[in-house]
C-alpha cells in the first residue's frame, strides 16, 4: 500500500505545478492586461487548489499511516528528529511547508472568488497562488540533486 500512495503522491505533484503554473499566468495575464475573469480562470484556478487538496490528502495518508519517515518523526524521543536533517526534512519542514501552500492557495481562491472586481480577481489569485507554488517548488524533494529520488516513480 505505502509504495501505490507514494507512486500516486509522487505523479500527483505534476498536476500541480502544471495547474499552479497555469493558473498563475492566467491570473497574471488577467491582471496585467485588465481582463474580465471568465469561467476558465475560475476553473483552472479550481483546479490548482483541487491538485494541491488531493496532493495534501495523499501525503498526510503518508505521513500519518504508511511511511516510515512520519512514524519515525513521532517515534523519536526529545526533539532527535531536529538533529537528523533527513527527519527534520520529512517529519517537520516538508509537511509543514505544504500545508501552507494549500493554505495560501485556498486563500488566494476563496479571496479572488469574493473580489467584485475582475481585476482585483486575478491579482489576488495572481499573488496568493504564486506564493503557494513557490513553497511546493521549495519543498519537493527533487530528483534532480538527489538521484535516490527519482523524477518519476513507478
Amino acid at each position: 500500500m505505502y509504495s501505490v500512495v507514494l507512486a500516486l503522491h509522487s505523479w500527483s505533484r505534476w498536476l500541480v505545478l502544471v495547474f499552479g503554473l497555469i493558473a498563475i499566468f492566467r491570473a497574471f495575464s488577467g491582471w496585467q492586461g485588465r481582463k474580465p475573469y471568465v469561467g476558465a480562470d475560475n476553473g483552472m484556478g479550481a483546479a490548482f487548489v483541487g491538485s494541491m487538496h488531493l496532493q495534501l490528502l495523499l501525503g498526510l495518508i503518508l505521513y500519518f499511516g504508511l511511511s516510515p519517515f512520519g512514524v519515525k518523526a513521532f517515534e523519536t524521543a526529545g526533539g532527535a528528529v531536529m538533529k537528523d536533517p533527513i527527519g527534520r526534512f520529512w517529519g517537520v519542514e516538508h509537511i509543514a511547508a505544504m500545508v501552507l501552500a494549500v493554505i495560501a492557495a485556498q486563500v488566494g481562491r476563496t479571496l479572488s472568488k469574493k473580489a467584485t472586481d475582475p481585476v482585483l480577481k486575478h491579482k489576488k489569485a495572481f499573488t496568493w497562488f504564486l506564493v503557494a507554488l513557490i513553497l511546493v517548488l521549495l519543498m519537493i524533494p527533487w530528483g534532480i540533486w538527489n538521484p535516490a529520488r527519482p523524477l518519476f516513480r513507478f
